[in-house]
């Protein structure tokens, strides 16, 4: 491809998105170029303070249950409260809690503290994933969603390797820089996002049925809840990139530094090929995208019981790395697909949750069966599980209904008319 075709490439992917969706954008990517916490955690507790390595995992569990919480409790926030009030409240408290994370000592207080980081950080997704829901036409909420996803990595690739930097010189640095920036993510949001949930979400609006979506309607929702089992189930096997991987290649033999020569491939495809990818997919089939994507994702890893050179584990990462760039989008399309106008901020809870959920699994699952039967059945079963949830996509989007593109008016004022979205979706489902 010339660089004449790649600059038309990107020029289309960026192109027609509203003004308020690249402040969003720009939130996300400085709250990512922020990350700290997440990926120094283990070695700030193990080498700066000098703790076990199990209680390194104990707060680690904690972090992720505080997300396991807060994704239920941000869907509903940003339903009754307002997208932008609750962005404010999780990112300003993320902040707080982040910066008391670099002065606690005492082992209780870090282990609370980390639990209250992990809720405040992960209340925030449901709100920003429902606002670009609001602002986004139809017909673009993939490509939207898509370049967000870019940012999330792009700014994760940045931080991991500034953050190597920082740690050198103060692991309290790092914990002061990221609150900084996560406080800068709040004060973009208060500048530059107006509220976008559609009116009527509060008080009942026109159609009090449709306003009074809540958790148990939801849960009750049973296609939807079908699409969350299957992201369950897909989340499990690309947790195995950062629990399952590093544990079997040192069993094997491999250092931690050839790890991060075949980690490091995922974020690398990531940055270079989203938008080219993006651009692919935009406005093809979501159901033969996601069973695509799952049976990438567990094929690739399924193909990791054949590797025994850095090279092949490099390669196996460029097969599942595929299917994550497709699947992330598409699947998030979906949800919003799914859910009525008045209930946003609920359903993108309740689809956090299952990520969330599998980041606490997935450690418990892979040592287990890495310890008891091997590798190679771990790996197996990534091949298992990605072809069930290739199957349940399959069977489970037969009959969805069609999305049909609606009249959009940047701003809030788009939101409102985004709110004549057909809500017998959800019904049909």
């Amino acid at each position: 491809m010339s660089v004449a075709s790649l600059r038309r490439a990107a020029r289309g992917t960026v192109s027609g998105l509203p003004r308020e969706f690249w402040w969003l954008w720009t939130s996300t990517l400085v709250n990512r170029l922020g990350a700290f916490v997440a990926t120094f955690m283990a070695l700030y507790l193990t080498l700066d303070r000098g703790y076990s390595a199990s209680y390194a995992g104990l707060v680690a569990s904690l972090h992720g249950l505080g997300g396991v919480v807060s994704s239920l409790g941000g869907g509903v926030m940003a339903d009754r409260l307002g997208r932008r009030p609750t962005l404010l409240v999780a990112q300003a408290s993320t902040a707080v809690f982040v910066a008391l994370l670099g002065f606690v000592h005492d082992p209780v207080a870090i282990a609370a503290v980390a639990f209250l980081v992990g809720m405040a950080s992960n209340a925030s997704r449901p709100a920003v994933q429902a606002m670009m829901a609001d602002i986004v036409r139809p017909e673009d909420r993939v490509r939207a969603f898509s370049l967000n996803y870019w940012a999330i990595n792009l700014g994760f690739a940045v931080s991991s390797m500034a953050a190597g930097f920082i740690a050198e010189f103060s692991y309290l640095a790092g914990f002061l820089i990221e609150a900084g920036m996560t406080m800068a993510c709040a004060v973009v949001v208060f500048l530059k996002l107006p509220e976008s949930r559609p009116a009527g979400d509060a008080q009942g609006g026109e159609d009090g049925a449709e306003a009074s979506v809540g958790l148990t309607a939801v849960l009750r929702d049973r296609r939807f809840m079908g699409v969350v089992g299957l992201s369950f189930l897909v989340a499990l096997v690309f947790q195995q990139g950062s629990v399952g991987l590093p544990v079997a290649m040192g069993r094997a033999g491999f250092t931690p530094a050839d790890y991060g020569v075949a980690i490091a491939v995922n974020g690398i495809l990531i940055v270079a090929l989203q938008i080219p990818v993006t651009r692919f997919i935009e406005h093809r089939d979501a159901k033969r995208l996601l069973v695509v994507s799952s049976l990438l994702a567990g094929y690739g890893f399924g193909l990791t019981a054949f590797a025994g050179s850095v090279g092949v584990f490099a390669l196996t990462v460029c097969v599942w790395t595929l299917g994550e760039m497709i699947n992330a989008p598409t699947q998030t399309g979906l949800v919003v697909r799914l859910s009525p106008v008045h209930g946003r901020g609920r359903y993108q809870g309740v689809y956090s949750l299952s990520w969330s959920l599998a980041a606490l699994v997935a450690p418990l699952m892979s040592g287990a069966v890495i310890d008891r039967l091997g590798a190679r059945w771990l790996w197996g079963m990534c091949a298992a599980v990605g072809m069930a949830a290739a199957v349940g996509y399959g069977a489970l989007m037969r009959r969805l209904p069609k999305e049909e593109p609606v009249g959009f008016t940047e701003g809030a004022a788009g939101a409102g008319a985004a709110a004549g979205e057909r809500s017998s979706e959800v019904s049909a489902a």
